[in-house]
């Protein structure tokens, strides 16, 4: 059985205050291994920072900043993945320009590691998506959406296993239901499938067949939805799931100072985060493992601007 502390660590400069059981204190007479997590969700082709007269986000945001922040973790810690929890595209006139092409090439060329898909990645039909993949020099991933029968079919996997030093990760991605979001004639055949049940499914792949050491989940199905609480959310999929050791979520748009710490089924803590929307925050959760793969975690949300 693993052992688990979450720590926070707020706008990377406030001290470290222990959230539950263990501390870091305990590994620190053992070699640690640092795993670094980076993650965005919902960009929304925001390439350029807002202009100075914006009424809430002036001279904020921008590729070029966050591209210069992932580049310095990256040098303090090459053990780093850069990851994206869905609507890359849509909201700006680069992509009604350029269809999608601009926006994948120079997440290429942040070196993103695995992204997952939002329902706008369908707002130029699933062969508009399809079209702008061999832009991606990264991993697009989607465990609920089934393929098959459509042009993606074999382009996009359920899950991608990745290892830094050691460490076995897993992630697998979730997608929000698309109908009554986007035009049927847009995501054609694609199926929706249950999130819970894929996610226990695909969890129990990576614990228990690919022993992998950590857990992540890349949803765009939304934080919680407060007028319909029964809808299926990250705080749900948390609840009614155990071997999830991170969710990073999307859609909402919902900016969270700190990851929410949520009991899951087997009432074991783990985490939920989500840093808003258009690239203005970058979201950094470091786990540490020491020598049989136990681990902590320390949380970090950055402004990018």
């Amino acid at each position: 059985m693993k052992r688990r502390s979450f720590v926070k660590k707020i706008s990377g400069a406030a001290p470290l205050a222990l959230l539950s059981g263990g501390s870091l204190t305990a590994f620190s007479d053992k070699k640690l291994r640092q795993i670094t997590i980076l993650h965005t969700n919902d960009t929304h082709s925001h390439i350029d920072p807002f202009g100075p007269n914006h009424h809430r986000n002036a001279n904020k945001g921008g590729i070029a900043r966050r591209a210069s922040l992932i580049d310095q973790i990256r040098k303090e810690n090459p053990n780093t993945l850069l990851l994206d929890a869905g609507d890359i595209f849509q909201g700006t006139p680069y992509f009604n320009y350029y269809g999608g092409e601009l926006e994948f090439r120079l997440m290429s060329t942040l070196k993103y590691d695995v992204a997952t898909l939002g329902n706008h990645d369908f707002d130029n039909g699933i062969e508009g998506l399809y079209k702008q993949l061999p832009h991606a020099k990264f991993d697009i991933i989607s465990a609920n959406y089934d393929f098959k029968n459509t042009v993606l079919d074999t382009h996009v996997k359920p899950y991608k296993i990745i290892v830094k030093e050691g460490i076995k990760i897993g992630v697998f991605g979730l997608g929000i239901e698309l109908e009554g979001l986007v035009n049927k004639k847009n995501f054609k055949e694609t199926k929706y499938l249950d999130p819970i049940e894929i996610a226990q499914d695909i969890t129990r792949e990576l614990k228990e067949r690919q022993h992998c050491d950590l857990v992540i989940c890349l949803s765009h199905l939304g934080y919680f939805y407060r007028r319909n609480p029964e809808t299926i959310s990250d705080l749900n999929l948390a609840k009614a799931t155990k071997d999830i050791d991170l969710i990073i979520g999307g859609h909402t748009h919902t900016f969270l100072p700190k990851p929410t710490v949520v009991k899951n089924s087997a009432n074991k803590n783990m985490l939920v985060n989500q840093v808003g929307c258009y690239g203005l925050y970058l979201g950094r959760v470091d786990f540490y493992f020491d020598e049989f793969n136990n681990s902590t975690s320390e949380e970090t949300t950055i402004i990018v601007g």
